[in-house]
C-alpha cells in the first residue's frame, strides 16, 4: 500500500496532468451530443426516480424513457441511477461566480436525467465544498447520494476530517463513507462501523485508483464485509474482470467505476474516426456513450463516475443511462474500437 506521502507525490502529477485538459469527462468529443435534458434545477428535481429493483432490471425504449435507469444494490435492493458524477479536478474551483456557473448548468443537466450519485474526497481540493454549496443552492439534485472518502493516518485525524466533509457537503449523514485509496484501513473501518451503527452513515466501501492495488481490494471484501468498492475499469483497461468484479458479485458488493474514460485517453485512440453506424442499435450518439454503455454492460457494475466541467458533456454522458445496453459481444466491439 502506498504511504500518503508516496499518495500525495501522484495526486500532485495527476493534477498537473488534468490542467493541461486530461479531466476524464472533458477529452474531445466526436458526433453530436444529446440535446440538454434539463435547464434548471426545478426541472431536475421534478424528474421521478426508480424506486425498486424490479424498475431497474426491465429495459424500455429510448423513446419511452423520462429518467435514467436505475440498477439495485445487490443486498439492499435500493436503486441507484446508473450514472453517477465525480468531482476530481471538476469542482476544484474558488468562489468566483464566473467559474461556479458551469458547474450549476453540469448538475442541473444531471439531475435533470435522474442522477443522483455525486462522489468526492477530502483529497480533491475545495471539491466537496463547492458541490454542497451548489447543491444546497440548486436543489439539484432534489435527493443527492452523497459519496465521499476518508483520506489521512489516524483516528483522531480520520475522524475531524470525516467530520469536516458532512459539514463542505452540508449534510448530517452521508449514504457512502470509503476508505480512500486503503489509507489507514484497519484504523479507519472501525469509525466506519461506529457511524454506520450512529445512522451518520448508510453504506461502508473501499477505493484503490490503480490497477496494481485490485488484489489488494479483492483480499479486504473478503475478510470485511462492505456495501460498496470503487475501482478503475475502462474499455481499455480490464484487469478488474478477472477477478474483482466477479467477486463483488459474489460477496453482493456494489461496484463504482472511476476514471471511465482512462483520463481520457479513449477520445485520442478513436480521434478521426467516425463513430460507427451500430451505435445506433445501442442508442448512442456518440463516442463517450459507447464507452459508458461498454462499462454497464458488466453486470457487476453499478454506477461509473464521469467527472466533467461541460454541461454539453455532462449532457452527452448522462444518455449513456439510457436506451439498450450491449450485450457480451457488442461490448468486445466497443472495446475493440480502443484496442491497441
Amino acid at each position: 500500500m502506498l504511504s500518503r506521502r508516496a499518495l500525495l507525490g501522484v495526486a500532485g502529477g495527476l493534477m498537473a496532468g488534468c490542467r493541461k485538459g486530461q479531466v476524464d469527462a472533458d477529452g474531445p468529443r466526436q458526433a453530436a451530443a444529446a440535446a440538454p435534458i434539463a435547464t434548471s434545477a426545478t426541472a431536475a428535481a421534478a424528474a421521478p426516480i426508480a424506486t425498486s429493483a424490479t424498475a431497474a432490471a426491465t429495459p424500455t425504449t429510448s423513446t419511452e424513457e423520462t429518467t435514467m435507469r436505475t440498477r439495485a444494490h445487490p443486498r439492499t435492493h435500493e436503486a441507484l441511477p446508473v450514472i453517477g458524477m465525480g468531482t476530481w479536478q471538476t469542482f476544484d474551483v474558488g468562489r468566483d461566480a464566473g467559474e461556479r456557473a458551469p458547474l450549476r448548468e453540469v448538475l442541473a443537466q444531471f439531475a435533470g436525467a435522474g442522477g443522483r450519485v455525486i462522489d468526492s474526497s477530502p483529497m480533491y481540493g475545495r471539491a466537496e465544498a463547492v458541490a454542497g454549496d451548489l447543491v444546497a443552492e440548486t436543489g439539484a439534485p432534489a435527493r443527492p447520494f452523497w459519496a465521499t472518502k476518508v483520506w489521512t493516518r489516524g483516528r483522531s485525524e480520520g475522524e475531524a476530517q470525516i467530520e469536516q466533509s458532512m459539514r463542505l457537503l452540508r449534510t448530517d449523514r452521508l449514504d457512502l463513507l470509503q476508505v480512500h485509496n486503503l489509507l489507514d484501513f484497519d484504523n479507519h473501518i472501525a469509525t466506519l462501523r461506529r457511524l454506520r451503527d450512529a445512522g451518520r452513515v448508510r453504506y461502508l466501501g473501499i477505493t484503490h485508483y490503480t490497477h496494481s492495488g485490485l488484489d489488494e481490494l479483492e483480499r479486504v471484501l473478503r475478510r470485511e464485509p462492505l456495501d460498496f468498492v470503487q475501482l478503475p475499469y475502462s474499455a481499455a483497461t480490464r484487469g478488474a474482470e478477472q477477478r474483482l468484479l466477479p467477486t463483488a458479485a459474489e460477496l453482493g458488493v456494489a461496484v463504482l467505476v472511476m476514471r471511465p474514460f482512462d483520463g481520457g485517453s479513449l477520445f485520442e485512440r478513436v480521434k478521426g474516426q467516425p463513430l460507427p453506424a451500430w451505435a445506433a442499435d445501442l442508442d448512442c450518439t456518440s463516442f463517450g456513450q459507447l464507452f459508458l454503455k461498454f462499462i454497464l454492460g458488466h453486470p457487476a457494475v453499478h454506477c461509473p463516475l464521469p467527472a466533467t466541467s461541460s454541461p454539453k458533456h455532462m449532457a452527452d454522458n448522462v444518455r449513456a443511462g439510457f436506451g439498450r445496453l450491449p450485450d457480451t459481444a457488442e461490448r468486445e466491439k466497443i472495446a475493440a474500437l480502443v484496442a491497441g
